[in-house]
C-alpha cells in the first residue's frame, strides 16, 4: 500500500510518500510544497492544489492521510492555514482512494507509543521506523512521513478514522 501523509499549512505544506508491506515500511519520497509569501492568498490555494495534484499524479497513493488542525494563539494566521487545509482536503478526495485524519496526539502515539512524545522523539521514531540514515529535512517533510506513518500503523483500525 502507497500512503502519502501531508502536514498541512499555508507557507509550507509537508508530504511523505510511504510502502506499507507486510508491516514493513519504506520511504518512497518526502518534501515540501512552498508557496511566497507575496502572493495573494488565492494564488497559494491555487500553488497548493497543483503541488498536491503534483504529488498524487506521481504517486497513485492508495491512501492520504492528513493532520487535523490545532490552534493556541494566533487565530488569523490558523484561518488561513484551515483555507489552505480545505483546498488539500479537497484535492486528496478528489485524487486518491481513501481519505483519512488524524490529531497530533494520535500521530504522537502511533509512531512513538506516547501521545505526549516531543518533535524530536516523533522525528527518531520515524527515521528509525523507515530505517533511514538521518532525520529527513525540513520538518515539514519528516512530520508527514510520521503522519503517513501513523496511517500505515493504524491501518487495522483506519474504518475509524475514514472521512
Amino acid at each position: 500500500m502507497i500512503i502519502l501523509g501531508i502536514d498541512p499549512g499555508l507557507a509550507t505544506i509537508g508530504y511523505g510518500v510511504i510502502k506499507s508491506e507486510k508491516g514493513q515500511f519504506t520511504a518512497i519520497d518526502c518534501g515540501i510544497i512552498s508557496t511566497p509569501a507575496k502572493m495573494s492568498v488565492p494564488e497559494r490555494l491555487s500553488l497548493i492544489e497543483k503541488g498536491i495534484l503534483s504529488v498524487t499524479e506521481k504517486y497513485s497513493p492508495d491512501a492520504a492521510a492528513v493532520e487535523e488542525l490545532f490552534f493556541t494563539k494566533n487565530i488569523t494566521t490558523g484561518i488561513t492555514v484551515a483555507e489552505a487545509r480545505g483546498v488539500i482536503l479537497l484535492t486528496l478526495l478528489k485524487s486518491c482512494k481513501q481519505l483519512y485524519e488524524y490529531t497530533p496526539n494520535e500521530i504522537k502515539k502511533a509512531v512513538t507509543g506516547y501521545g505526549s512524545a516531543d518533535k524530536f522523539q516523533v522525528q527518531q521514531m520515524t527515521t528509525a521506523l523507515l530505517r533511514l540514515a538521518e532525520i529527513p529535512k525540513p520538518d515539514d517533510a519528516a512530520d508527514a512521513l510520521a503522519i503517513a506513518l501513523c496511517h500505515a500503523q493504524t491501518g487495522r483500525l483506519s474504518g475509524a478514522f475514514k472521512m
